[in-house]
């Protein structure tokens, strides 16, 4: 493991769900806070940025640029590390100018974030000229990739699984909203070295299943790799699941209005509209169609992203 710093709040508590257990009648269901790591409103970026910053100031970098969705969790943290840390921070983020601040936006701007509006299409490519204009007007730029999901960010939740070996939790399942795949790759990671027997579910939030198999795979390696870690993460051993993203990326479907309503309800446990929304309606889908035994324990990782609930179209969307 390569320098940490400390920006997370640690570890993060799992709880049981005995309200929603009882109402869906399925396996013993518990929940991994990482909404509660606090920087900027928390979310699970968070843990791949206490490597990420450490990685920039390392190199003596005094801007973080980084890039994502209108309302992106992960630049949302971001802005909040670079806040924190004194650093710069330019967001590229792929959309018009909604002309209001809301949810994240409103954080991002409230953090002192640099704003760039780019069409979807440019987002790949604008990051990479931020950052040479930003090293040509003498800012130190740092480049972290979409979601932190690169080696150094990896690290973040292959620590996270070392965290949950030391609680009391064992559960037979991990259930999580995959899509950069940092997180899923840092996870299967952790589990090798820590010896978890239980196995890891990511619901995709956008990609086909083949497509983010070997991407979390690949990135998985790469890591590992770069940490000298003897291990090897093969495609056919990621586990995830494609049915519930086929309405596209952030569009939000009946089914996960009616997950964001029941965790609300059941267990006063808010979740985002984007990511654990649809993770959340596809657990659901899953214990509904019995796929999980119900002797089983199934842990469900909130990974955050809480703030796009107060934003345009999800807020008027929720209640319909």
């Amino acid at each position: 493991m390569t320098n940490r710093i400390p920006l997370a709040h640690l570890p993060t508590p799992i709880e049981p769900l005995p309200r929603l257990t009882k109402l869906l009648q399925g396996p013993r269901l518990f929940i991994k806070r990482d909404d509660l790591t606090g920087l900027g409103l928390g979310g699970n970026k968070t843990r791949k940025l206490e490597y990420l910053a450490a990685d920039a100031l390392a190199q003596g970098c005094r801007t973080l640029i980084t890039t994502g969705a209108v309302q992106s969790n992960h630049c949302r943290q971001v802005a909040a590390a670079a806040a924190r840390l004194g650093l710069g921070c330019i967001l590229v983020l792929g959309g018009p100018d909604p002309g209001t601040r809301q949810g994240n936006l409103l954080l991002d701007e409230l953090s002192g974030a640099t704003l760039i509006f780019v069409s979807k299409e440019e987002r790949d490519q604008r990051p990479q000229q931020a950052f040479a204009q930003a090293e040509e007007d003498g800012m130190q730029p740092y480049l972290i990739p979409y979601g932190g999901s690169n080696p150094v960010g990896v690290q973040g939740y292959l620590q996270a699984m070392q965290e949950l070996q030391e609680q009391a939790l064992k559960p037979d399942w991990i259930v999580l909203a995959s899509s950069s795949g940092g997180t899923q790759a840092g996870m299967m990671l952790g589990a090798k070295q820590t010896g978890f027997s239980g196995r890891i579910l990511g619901i995709s939030v956008d990609k086909p299943k083949q497509e983010l198999t070997h991407m979390i795979a690949e990135l998985a390696n790469q890591t590992a790799a770069w940490l000298g870690i003897g291990a090897e993460i093969k495609a056919e051993d990621v586990l995830v699941n494609d049915a519930y993203c086929q309405a596209g990326y952030g569009a939000l479907q009946p089914a996960e209005v009616e997950a964001i309503q029941l965790f609300a309800r059941t267990e006063g446990i808010l979740l985002d509209p984007v990511y654990t929304g649809r993770a959340a309606s596809g657990l659901i889908d899953l214990i509904r169609q019995g796929f999980f035994r119900r002797d089983e324990a199934v842990l469900f990782w909130h990974t955050g992203g809480i703030p796009a609930l107060f934003a345009e179209p999800y807020a008027s969307v929720l209640l319909g």
